[in-house]
């Protein structure tokens, strides 16, 4: 596993940074640094960890007096990005919010996040409400996917929505309330940053997607919670870097997910259940390819 050599622990200021891993994200990113301006009081440092950005956006971006532009010298995927960005932080800062640059921040909602974590000492993650540029909410605190939860979500999800296995996974009956979660959504997350440490950060081996489910789960068995903030609010665009490059994305996502699932069900007994998923994965990925 990802988090098998042990560290020793560092102590950390009290300070707060923003890493957003950036891949061409256009004019997003201008908008994701002028609400956060508004999000809290504090004074908060950027790093930009860019994963080979062609648009000009992030060298624009880094203009202003807090935002720092890190290269990494190739396109990592989110969570390697996101490692590398908080590998430039000093131990100043205890803090880190990892989120996506196409986010809309309500104002005053990290110092709402903030103060959750007075509430949750235990609380190693924290995630605000997601919603959709239509004003739906996004289900982005989640139960761990399960080997039923998780095949039946994985199978189903797409052709069958209301599928109980997918409406129990996405953790969406009922107002939001400020609860833990198996996992957040990591397109916004505040870490602890001893917490974040103390699993080694995010698994390099997920190029994208799955990276906070596989980080949700490692806290929870390194003793810390992953909690659901929903009086912090916050707007997810869409990825536009994404959208340019679907069907490999769909890949990534369908390779993520078995990842995982072979990552905790090791050993023979498990193998023809994981050639079985590996098989209906496929399936789904070719039917979804030409759906699009």
């Amino acid at each position: 596993m990802h988090n098998d050599r042990v560290t020793q622990p560092k102590t950390y200021g009290d300070g707060v940074a923003v890493v957003t891993v950036t891949y061409s994200p256009g004019e997003t990113l201008e908008r994701f640094l002028d609400t956060l301006d508004k999000a809290t009081d504090r004074d908060v440092r950027v790093v930009l960890a860019d994963n080979g950005s062609v648009d000009g956006a992030p060298e624009k971006a880094a203009e202003r007096a807090n935002v720092r532009l890190v290269r990494t010298g190739e396109n990592l995927g989110y969570g390697a990005g996101a490692n590398r960005g908080v590998a430039e932080l000093d131990e100043s800062i205890g803090w880190i919010v990892v989120a996506n640059p196409d986010l809309e921040w309500d104002p005053g909602s990290l110092d709402t996040l903030l103060e959750a974590t007075e509430r949750w000492p235990r609380g190693g993650a924290f995630g605000p409400l997601i919603r959709e540029p239509d004003g739906s909410v996004y289900p982005s605190a989640r139960l761990l996917p399960s080997l039923g939860r998780g095949v039946g979500h994985a199978l189903f999800g797409k052709v069958w929505p209301g599928n109980p296995w997918t409406r129990a996974y996405r953790q969406e009956k009922g107002e939001p309330v400020e609860r833990t979660a198996g996992w957040l959504s990591g397109s916004c997350q505040l870490l602890r940053r001893e917490a974040f440490d103390s699993v080694e950060g995010f698994d390099p081996r997920y190029f994208m997607y799955f990276e906070d489910v596989d980080l949700g789960d490692r806290l929870g068995r390194a003793g810390w919670l992953n909690v659901y903030v929903p009086s912090a609010g916050v707007m997810h665009i869409g990825g536009q870097a994404t959208s340019k490059v679907s069907a490999r994305m769909l890949a990534a996502h369908h390779d993520s997910a078995y990842r995982y699932l072979a990552d905790r069900h090791r050993g023979l007994l498990w193998k023809p259940l994981l050639a079985a998923i590996r098989a209906g994965l496929a399936v789904r990925l070719r039917l979804e390819t030409r759906r699009g």
